[in-house]
């Protein structure tokens, strides 16, 4: 069993933020607060997973009231950093079963970033869509950011990706398929005086999930498919997106 706490640790929570590049950088964040504020329509908004704030904080800047669910101490406390408790309120327990407050209260709830996959098990994970029908009002939305599985890419005996080549960084995934697992391998190279570089390597394990068995976590929990997007531009989804922004519509 993988030890979350430990994966999502301090250093973890200190080397996440990475302002105006990434994830961080202004034309990845903008159409991501702007949809979730509209998708909002006025009402308070629930980010399950909240981490470091990257969204949620921006999104309360956008006039949106934000509650937050969170594992990870370390994580909760760099966002403590960043802004206090009465302007983003935030529980600490797993997204799955955790409550951040009276049922039925919020418009919006939403995963950013893949985060769903953090949830090992299938029914860890239609727990989550449950935990957030639980915290919506009738007709609320609940938004799922996360990529498609490129199984496509692996090569016949091998089972592994590579997901990102850049400088300074490599992303590579290597996949389970019988267990439906995928193991992300971050490699990041760092100056060191003694040799040029030095590697650093962190790995994360995730449950990956076709959009088709998504959508049927979905429909389990109360919820049926209102939009989906290949981003938060709300571009077409297609058979080469490699991603996906879902947005469920629970019934009123």
């Amino acid at each position: 069993m993988v030890d979350q706490q430990q994966l999502w640790d301090a250093h973890a929570a200190r080397t996440y933020d990475t302002p105006g590049e990434g994830m961080f950088a202004p034309e990845v964040l903008g159409p991501t607060v702007e949809t979730l504020a509209d998708l909002a329509g006025g009402g308070r908004a629930l980010e399950l997973a909240i981490g470091t704030g990257r969204v949620a904080i921006p999104l309360v800047e956008a006039g949106v009231p934000v509650a937050g669910i969170e594992l990870s101490h370390a994580m909760i406390a760099r966002l403590r950093e960043k802004i206090d408790d009465d302007a983003l309120p935030v529980v600490q327990g797993d997204m799955a079963t955790a409550s951040a407050g009276e049922a039925g209260t919020f418009a919006l709830a939403f995963l950013v970033f893949n985060t769903i996959s953090n949830l090992l098990t299938q029914s860890e994970q239609v727990a989550c869509f449950r935990n957030a029908a639980r915290h919506l009002a009738p007709g609320g939305r609940f938004v799922i950011e996360l990529w498609v599985p490129q199984l496509r890419s692996l090569v016949p005996g091998h089972g592994a990706t590579v997901e990102v080549s850049e400088p300074g960084y490599l992303l590579v995934d290597t996949y389970d398929t019988l267990a439906q697992q995928v193991f992300s391998h971050h490699v990041r190279f760092e100056p060191s005086l003694e040799d040029g570089h030095e590697a650093r390597i962190w790995r994360s394990p995730h449950r990956y999930i076709w959009p088709s068995e998504l959508d049927l976590m979905a429909q389990l929990a109360g919820f049926e498919l209102e939009h989906r997007w290949a981003d938060w531009d709300r571009s077409e989804f297609t058979a080469d997106s490699r991603s996906h922004v879902s947005v469920y519509r629970l019934a009123p």
